[in-house]
């Protein structure tokens, strides 16, 4: 008499039982990965619902840069027009959705452009460590004054003067051993500085 044939399967050239403590194994370990990937699903869409909400608030110089559909650029100013909650709630779903059909790459450009307004260009924050630079030296050193001029002759010298004389002033504690205080000459030799070295880029970029 011939031996019933178990219930089963293979994996990897191994029969499992159906029932036995292996098959229960690998259920488990199905279950965990199929739990694992609704969980990856959720979390990239969660994601992907809030970057849509922040392309809200992007600068329109930064949004004219992105490459997204007309339809999800149409979507996000419905989105901005729209002030019922409940208008509004449903809006952002829908560019939840359509944000779902945006090239990955093209996502790293619009992730880039909010960082890049949140934080400023690399090319902006180093405009504002030169400028800290020469303000520091300006009021450190009396030779930075003859360089700056040279290099931004359209600087208001005399004004730019009357500033480090006043900052040095105001740097001056009231008491020994009393901490430093910046006044607003301070402030506005910074903003003259920055000023004046965007102008100077602006002017060797039009060149």
């Amino acid at each position: 008499m011939s031996r019933k044939l178990k219930k089963g399967y293979f994996v990897k050239g191994e029969f499992v039982a159906e029932g036995s403590e292996r098959d229960l194994e690998l259920k488990r370990e199905l279950k965990g990965t199929d739990e694992q990937s609704r969980t990856d699903l959720k979390r990239e869409s969660t994601e992907l619902q809030k970057l849509g909400e922040d392309l809200l608030t992007l600068r329109p110089d930064l949004m004219a840069r992105l490459d997204l559909s007309e339809k999800l650029k149409d979507a996000v100013l419905e989105a901005k027009r729209i002030t019922n909650f409940e208008g509004k709630r449903r809006q952002m779903q829908f560019i939840g959705k359509l944000m779902r059909l945006v090239d990955p790459a093209v996502l790293e450009t619009v992730r880039a452009a909010l960082t890049e307004q949140h934080s400023g260009s690399a090319h902006e924050n180093l405009v504002l460590h030169l400028a800290e630079t020469w303000r520091d030296r300006l009021l450190a050193d009396d030779d930075a004054f003859g360089e700056w001029v040279s290099k931004c002759p359209d600087t208001d010298a005399q004004q730019l003067r009357a500033l480090i004389r006043q900052a040095r002033k105001d740097a001056k504690p009231e008491k020994p051993g009393a901490a430093v205080r910046h006044g607003r000459a301070y402030r506005d030799i910074f903003q003259i500085v920055r000023e004046q070295l965007a102008t100077e880029d602006e002017t060797d970029e039009a060149s």
